[in-house]
């Protein structure tokens, strides 16, 4: 797939005051400071579409991006640490939850993240949360350029065993990515694209 456009659509804290269209969407979530809005930009080749910041927690609304004029790129914000009052988290967690249970447009996640570390705890939970409430997902590792090529297989092999020593009895499909060389685009572009072939197809 190419992305001959993308376009800010809207921001807000409630599902339904999301876009009415009925086309497929594709959600980012990751904990605060993943790499959530530099990957946005990668994988559409718009350096300020998303806004970045050194600042966990940035993201606090829904944003809708159309690509190509016929499906939603919808960056959420992290259900991780954000330097935000209790009150405020707790507001915009539950919009979170509210968008994945009611938004019927959505096709599929993406579960961002960090290749660099350990299994999160938060990351962990949030995958499970997912799979109970039955909500399609992807995982994508961002940050691959920190790392050689055997360190990335090791972390992404010892992820995928943590998931499988839970509720899991499969491991999810995942991506490795890095914002600053460009690895993953055409893989993730591609499978959104083989989505939306399918989704389109389903509602004619």
């Amino acid at each position: 797939m190419k992305i001959k456009s993308a376009d800010f659509v809207m921001s807000n804290s409630n599902v339904t005051n999301c876009p009415k269209d009925t086309l497929p969407e594709y959600a980012f979530i990751g904990r605060s400071n993943v790499g959530k809005s530099s990957l946005i930009n990668m994988l559409t080749q718009r350096k300020g579409l998303a806004k970045t910041s050194g600042r966990p927690g940035k993201t606090q609304l829904i944003n809708h991006f159309k690509i190509n004029e016929n499906w939603f790129l919808v960056d959420l914000p992290g259900y991780g640490y954000a330097r935000v009052s209790k009150k405020d988290k707790k507001t915009f967690q539950k919009y979170i939850t509210d968008y994945f249970l009611e938004r019927v447009q959505l096709v599929c996640a993406f579960v961002l993240i960090d290749i660099r570390h350990e299994p999160q705890k938060v990351d962990l939970e949030f995958l499970e949360w997912m799979g109970e409430n039955q909500i399609p997902f992807c995982i994508i590792f961002t940050k691959a350029d920190k790392l050689r090529p055997k360190a990335i297989e090791n972390h992404v092999n010892h992820y995928i065993q943590k998931l499988l020593e839970g509720i899991w009895e499969e491991a999810p499909q995942y991506f490795i990515t890095s914002a600053s060389n460009g690895m993953g685009q055409e893989e993730l572009l591609t499978y959104i694209d083989g989505l939306n072939d399918s989704f389109f197809k389903e509602t004619l």
